[in-house]
């Protein structure tokens, strides 16, 4: 299964690459934001993460709704979770 899950955007990286660090569940990692460049993203929007790459900009109380149907996923979301503190896009 494939799962989007939201996170919140910590800061924009100025590297030149479309990225920004994004907090998800605790975890910090580096996320490709090149396909909400209409947006306008800044620091504390929430998004939606699948594999690395932001796919839409979600408001906060969306985010904490799927964070909730997610933690009841169980396994799916914390295989997720593990896939994400071990990636790195950089």
């Amino acid at each position: 299964m494939c799962l989007g899950i939201p996170g919140e955007v910590v800061e924009l990286l100025d590297d030149g690459r479309d990225l920004a660090m994004v907090s998800v569940a605790g975890v910090r990692r580096a996320v490709n934001i090149g396909l909400l460049h209409e947006e306008k993203l800044a620091p504390g929007d929430w998004i939606l993460i699948h594999v690395g790459f932001a796919l839409s900009k979600i408001d906060e109380r969306e985010a904490q709704a799927a964070l909730d149907w997610l933690q009841g996923v169980g396994d799916a979301y914390t295989d997720e979770l593990e896939a994400l503190a071990t990636s790195d896009i950089t």
